[in-house]
């Protein structure tokens, strides 16, 4: 009769273990898609595939208005220019000072002003180098 008890004991435990863990693991997932670091990569790639798939002399607008709210709290307002920036063929997206994503694009052309403005970022993509 004793072991009978310790097999229904044993199961338990092992999906009370289970269960924690992949609670853990869901929570680890969410908090990284939605914190700071899944902004930036997302935003980053966004921005590069843009590029890439735009042609020379073209204006566009990106609305980033949650990654300027993140880095209004961590910068302050006055720093909104350091959000996104595009050197050589890498589109840099950085919402803290110790975090940042970049991305590259393979389209040879140049890259303009970058304006960070209330809601969004406007690109000029310039003629091809």
């Amino acid at each position: 009769m004793e072991k009978k008890g310790e097999i229904l004991i044993e199961n338990v435990i092992f999906i009370v273990l289970n269960l924690i863990y992949l609670t853990i693991l869901i929570l680890f997932v969410m908090s990284r898609g939605a914190g700071v670091a899944g902004l930036e990569e997302s935003y980053s790639k966004q921005i590069a595939l843009i590029i890439d798939s735009s042609k020379p002399d073209t204006y566009f607008y990106i609305n980033i208005e949650d990654a300027i709210e993140v880095a209004k709290k961590k910068w302050g307002e006055d720093n909104l220019d350091k959000i996104v920036k595009v050197s050589g063929n890498m589109v840099t997206v950085k919402l803290t000072e110790k975090s940042g994503q970049s991305y590259s694009f393979f389209n040879t052309v140049r890259i303009g002003k970058i304006q960070v403005r209330e809601k969004g970022v406007y690109i000029n993509v310039l003629a091809k180098e």
